[in-house]
């Protein structure tokens, strides 16, 4: 089975800066060391019958002055199909923003950009640049990954408030959303997640599961997709690995067998699940290889 992996992390420490990987700097995480090192290509191993077809790369911190230089070290250095995902701030006047931007188009395997939201999602999107950049994107055929948070009303509010006059601006939401295990903000979320999924432009990724918990257990994460697939369908969902984070959970490799073990309706005896999703071979396809291969442009 072939997988194209949508949403990993490489790192070069001596080329970038990646500043929030150093002690010093936030997120202070107990074991950020485990991902404070270089990660190339060659660790994205997958035995047989899994075989890494492609891999959607998103920015990573190296340098979030001149994004462009992470994307130029990716295509000297890669190998394996990839599509990159840069860093551009939506939130620049107009006219930097389309210099910036047309410094990233000229690599020719950027399809995207990202620029985190999270905590600052209101801020971010009710600043008066962003819907006007945000345009601009669609316009050039570069799809935006939404990283926030789907249990803030607010901020979900105003990003369909820009959706409904920007119909063509493809979006992609990073890690399902942020779901949590915490009963009043998962049902917020889900609702959320519903609305966004009534635009057609919209996808999710499912990913980054350990965020929320580092011991998260097969079984919610089965139950996350569930509920993605049901709101947006089965070709407007992606299962991604968000390596080397993922490595604060599992390995690579077993990141993608949990995939297929969920989908195969195969958790275990010492697992038992409240929703098992049963998906066909060709629905799992889908999930890992043919929707990222349509989304991304490969």
């Amino acid at each position: 089975m072939k997988i194209i992996d949508p949403h990993l992390h490489l790192f070069d420490l001596s080329q970038g800066e990646y500043s929030w990987l150093k002690p010093e700097c936030p997120p202070f995480w107990s074991d950020k060391s485990l991902i404070a090192k270089n990660f190339s290509e060659n660790d994205l191993t997958l035995s047989k019958p899994l075989t890494l077809a492609g891999f959607v790369h998103i920015e990573a911190g190296f340098d979030n002055q001149q994004p462009w230089r992470e994307i130029a070290w990716l295509e000297s250095t890669c190998k394996i199909p990839f599509r990159s995902i840069a860093l551009l701030d939506i939130t620049l006047p107009k006219a930097l923003f389309l210099t910036q931007l047309e410094s990233l188009m000229t690599y020719q395997s950027v399809v995207g950009v990202r620029y985190i939201l999270d905590d600052d999602a209101l801020t971010i999107l009710n600043n008066k640049n962003s819907a006007v950049n945000l345009a601009i994107l669609a316009a050039k055929k570069l799809s935006f990954e939404l990283q926030m948070s789907l249990a803030n009303n607010a901020a979900t509010e105003r990003l369909i408030t820009i959706l409904s006059s920007n119909t063509d601006l493809q979006v992609c939401i990073n890690h399902a959303g942020w779901p949590t295990q915490n009963n009043a903000q998962s049902l917020c979320w889900l609702q959320n997640l519903k609305r966004l999924a009534s635009f057609d432009n919209v996808f999710v990724k499912c990913s980054g599961f350990e965020m929320a918990n580092r011991h998260y257990s097969a079984n919610w994460a089965g139950k996350i997709i569930h509920q993605c697939i049901e709101s947006f369908g089965i070709y407007r969902v992606m299962l991604a690995s968000n390596f080397p984070l993922s490595l604060f959970h599992t390995s690579y490799e077993n990141t993608w067998n949990s995939y297929l073990s969920i989908g195969s309706n195969n958790l275990g005896e010492n697992e038992p699940a409240d929703i098992k999703p049963l998906y066909s071979k060709e629905q799992l396809t889908q999930l890992c290889f043919s929707n990222a291969q349509r989304f991304y442009q490969f």
